[in-house]
């Protein structure tokens, strides 16, 4: 089976662009950014409640401690959201009417949570729309992994940050680009 394709900065911006058009723009904004800024799996972007986004006074937390259930590995870990998805998270959530910690962070056009497999098909759409070939769900993922080992963070870390258990798996993550090897003889 063929990995997930990385989108290039410009294809990323086309697709935000797409998504601007939509009905939900800053939820599928918010979306598809927490896939690329926080690198998390589809499922546990579906599995999210406010409770685990949300600080109680309503503000976005810095980081999201997913429970074992909302993982593949079924261990808990913790995700941290950079500055910039906060702002983009909070935007979002500035649409939504119900504060409960317990209902899905992210809402269907029914106000209902997404599935694993509905949020996947939503990716699959999504992109297929806007006009990038071979990206999937998986695509943000992979992309922030190869962004943060573009700039030189090490595999270990990245490993964590990802969670998985192997770094072997996390090095699959990583697409061999030509800004990758640019940098890498720059060391020279």
């Amino acid at each position: 089976m063929a990995q997930a394709k990385t989108l290039t900065q410009a294809e990323l911006d086309q697709v935000l662009r797409f998504v601007s058009t939509k009905k939900y723009p800053l939820r599928d904004r918010a979306l598809l950014l927490t896939s690329f800024w926080a690198g998390l799996r589809v499922a546990e972007i579906a599995s999210l409640k406010n409770g685990d986004v949300l600080n109680e006074d309503g503000t976005i937390k810095h980081e999201i401690r997913l429970k074992a259930s909302q993982t593949k590995g079924g261990v808990p870990r913790t995700v941290f959201l950079p500055a910039k998805l906060q702002v983009e998270l909070a935007a979002y959530y500035a649409t939504r009417y119900c504060a409960m910690p317990e209902i899905p962070f992210f809402h269907t056009s029914r106000r209902m949570g997404f599935s694993a497999n509905s949020l996947c098909q939503w990716f699959y759409w999504t992109y297929r729309s806007a006009g990038i070939a071979g990206a999937s769900s998986h695509s943000g993922r992979r992309n922030f992994i190869t962004t943060l080992a573009n700039k030189g963070i090490s595999v270990r870390v990245l490993a964590e940050l990802a969670g998985h258990k192997s770094i072997a798996v996390t090095q699959r993550y990583i697409d061999v680009n030509p800004e990758l090897m640019r940098n890498a003889v720059e060391l020279v």
